[in-house]
């Protein structure tokens, strides 16, 4: 008996257009896309620029139509600028842009305050929305402080904070020894110069605790960063009893 000869035709199934086994495994299982480090911080420098441009336009066009109201005789004048100037408070050295009240003048750079007041705003958002993606239940106000000494910490800066301090009365103090959002910040001018610079970032950060403590229903927060000392950042946390 003559042996035959056995083959085997593959019988391929059309696919869809545009479908193949390749594209199904990239659908269901996506690459990990990476980013360089230092985007975020890249970003924030763009971000402070842009947002400086439209606060002195803001602030511009709000002068402006004050001052034709004022023209107009719609609003009374503003009361006289007072010569004397109040005693400068310790905390006012390096908590905010307000610090600037201790001086002669006694006038408060009104775009940059407009400026670190956008900043905290979207902080804020930041913050809350970060907090509420996996919320955490909490019963003691401590637990909430830890949790975000480590894991928003973490989640924000790559790092958890160097020391919490609390008077055990509704004030927390977390100590950053290295704050990763001002480590890099320098001056040509000086010292003071660079911390005044620093003020300013800070704000974004200041207001992304302030979200995530109001997410977790802590309402009444408020946030005051204090530099002393580049790199070194801290934050002054007070809630109030009851909240």
């Amino acid at each position: 008996m003559s042996s035959r000869n056995s083959f085997q035709i593959q019988i391929q199934t059309p696919q869809p257009k545009g479908m193949s086994a390749l594209g199904l495994t990239a659908l269901s299982d996506p690459p990990t896309r990476y980013v360089d480090g230092a985007m975020m911080d890249y970003f924030l420098i763009e971000v402070v620029n842009t947002l400086r441009e439209s606060s002195a336009v803001a602030t511009a066009r709000s002068k402006k139509i004050e001052q034709e109201m004022l023209e107009a005789g719609l609003v009374p004048p503003p009361p006289p600028a007072s010569v004397t100037s109040p005693k400068p408070d310790a905390r006012d050295s390096t908590t905010s842009l307000n610090s600037t009240r201790g001086k002669t003048a006694g006038v408060v750079d009104e775009e940059e305050e407009a400026l670190r007041v956008r900043l905290e705003a979207i902080g804020l958002h930041v913050g809350a929305n970060i907090t509420e993606r996996d919320r955490p239940l909490f019963t003691e106000t401590l637990d909430t402080i830890k949790f975000i000494c480590k894991d928003l910490w973490s989640a924000c800066w790559n790092k958890q904070v160097d020391n919490l301090r609390t008077n055990h009365r509704g004030v927390y103090v977390l100590q950053d020894n290295a704050f990763h959002t001002i480590k890099h910040i320098s001056s040509w001018k000086g010292r003071a110069e660079a911390i005044k610079r620093a003020k300013v970032y800070v704000a974004m950060p200041a207001g992304i605790i302030k979200g995530a403590l109001t997410r977790l229903g802590y309402q009444g927060v408020t946030v005051t960063p204090e530099i002393n000392s580049l790199p070194q950042c801290t934050f002054q946390v007070k809630i109030p009893r009851n909240s």
